[in-house]
């Protein structure tokens, strides 16, 4: 179990990294192309990579007829996924790759507690401690110490 979870971690670790990454991809976009067409454009690569993987791995599955029992409001994940690129690609340039990034974390942190305590968008309910009072505190601490001068 521990050793699963370890992967997990690893796996999110190494999302968090990409995005940074991403971040200053699409900021670069942004700026020789202009925001809407880079946040079109990284939408539409990541639109023709998720197609490529379906054809190569959703074989004999039908997804059509998987739709129609899924709520309208887990469909938002795309409009937000072009709100998160947009918002990074504006940020970083402004703000600098660390301090974009200190509060997306930040944010994310808090956005996703209120999700896993009051059990939002069908995940499971796990309560808010104060363990994660203390880490959040700390959080802002250390944030300060990032951001200042």
């Amino acid at each position: 179990m521990v050793k699963l979870n370890i992967l997990f971690i690893f796996i999110a670790g190494l999302a968090g990294a990409l995005m940074a990454v991403q971040g200053s991809l699409n900021s670069y976009l942004g700026e020789k192309l202009g925001l809407l067409p880079a946040t079109f454009s990284v939408q539409f690569l990541g639109t023709l990579t998720v197609g490529g993987l379906l054809l190569v791995f959703m074989k004999g599955e039908s997804l059509l007829q998987k739709l129609p029992g899924i709520p309208f409001y887990f469909w938002l994940g795309g409009p937000i996924g072009v709100a998160i690129i947009y918002g990074v690609a504006v940020a970083i340039p402004k703000l600098g790759v660390g301090i974009a990034t200190t509060g997306i974390i930040f944010f994310q942190l808090i956005t996703a507690y209120l999700i896993d305590h009051f059990g939002l968008f069908n995940q499971e309910t796990i309560p808010f401690t104060i363990g994660k009072v203390i880490g959040i505190v700390l959080m802002v601490i250390g944030a300060f110490l990032l951001l200042r001068k």
